[in-house]
C-alpha cells in the first residue's frame, strides 16, 4: 500500500529573523530606487518574491545594507527589534522628507520559549508580494523628489539591548504634520511587520490624516 508523506512549513525563531531581515534589505533597495536617492544605472534587476527587483550596485550601499540585515537579524531573534524606520532627508539641509516605517510585533512565546510555529511559505511571500508592489507604485502617491537626497535608518530597539559601536543615538527624524500612508503587512506567525510611509506635505497643508494605500 502506497503512503504519501505530507510536509508542514515549520517557521523557526532563526528562520523568521531571516525571511524578516532579508526583506528590510530588498525592501530598502526598492525604495532608495523608486525615490531616486540613488542613479536608476547603479542598480541590477534580479528576481524575488516573484516578482523582478532592483539591488544596488554601489559598494558603500551594499555593504551598509548587508551590515544592517545581519544585526537587524541578530536583533529579530532576540526579540529586541521593535521598529525600523528607512529616513530620507534633503541632501542640502538636512530636512527629513520621508519615514518608512516598518513596526515588528514579536511573539514572546517564541522567544521565550522555544515554540514552532507553522505557516505556508507561499502565503508568506504573497503577503511580502503586496508590500513589495505597493512600494514600487509609490510614485503615484508621493511627492517628487526634486533635489539630491540621502537616507538613514533608525533601529528602535528594547532598552537592555546592546548595541555595536557603529550604531550612535539619533533623534527620531520626524516630520512636521506629516501626510500618512498605511501600507501592507505580513506575518510570519512569529514576527508580525506593519509598514507605513509618512512624507512632507505643502506647508500650505496644515492638517495631518492617514490613509491606505491599495496597488
Amino acid at each position: 500500500m502506497a503512503s504519501r508523506t505530507v510536509s508542514k512549513d515549520i517557521i523557526t525563531l532563526k528562520g523568521s529573523a531571516a525571511i524578516v531581515s532579508e526583506f528590510f534589505g530588498y525592501a530598502a533597495n526598492s525604495i532608495l530606487y523608486n525615490r531616486g536617492v540613488y542613479p536608476e544605472e547603479s542598480f541590477a534587476r534580479v528576481k524575488k518574491y516573484g516578482l523582478p527587483m532592483l539591488l544596488t550596485q554601489d559598494e558603500a550601499v551594499k555593504t551598509f545594507i548587508t551590515n544592517l540585515t545581519s544585526q537587524l537579524s541578530e536583533w529579530l531573534e532576540a526579540g529586541q527589534l521593535q521598529r525600523i524606520v528607512l529616513v530620507i532627508m534633503s541632501k542640502a539641509a538636512g530636512e527629513v522628507l520621508e519615514r518608512w516605517n516598518f513596526n515588528i510585533v514579536t511573539d514572546v512565546e517564541v522567544v521565550e520559549k522555544g515554540v514552532i510555529k507553522e505557516k505556508s511559505d507561499k502565503e508568506i511571500m504573497r503577503e511580502i508580494q503586496a508590500i513589495m508592489r505597493q512600494v514600487n507604485s509609490c510614485i503615484s502617491f508621493l511627492p517628487c523628489l526634486e533635489e539630491p537626497c540621502i537616507f538613514d535608518v533608525l533601529a528602535y530597539t528594547d532598552a537592555e539591548t546592546a548595541v555595536p559601536f557603529t550604531w550612535v543615538e539619533s533623534d527620531a527624524k520626524l516630520i512636521d504634520n506629516p501626510q500618512m500612508v498605511k501600507l501592507h503587512s505580513f506575518d510570519t506567525k512569529i514576527h508580525k511587520v506593519d509598514t507605513m510611509v509618512s512624507y512632507k506635505v505643502d506647508d500650505l497643508d496644515d492638517d495631518s490624516y492617514i490613509a491606505s494605500f491599495e496597488a
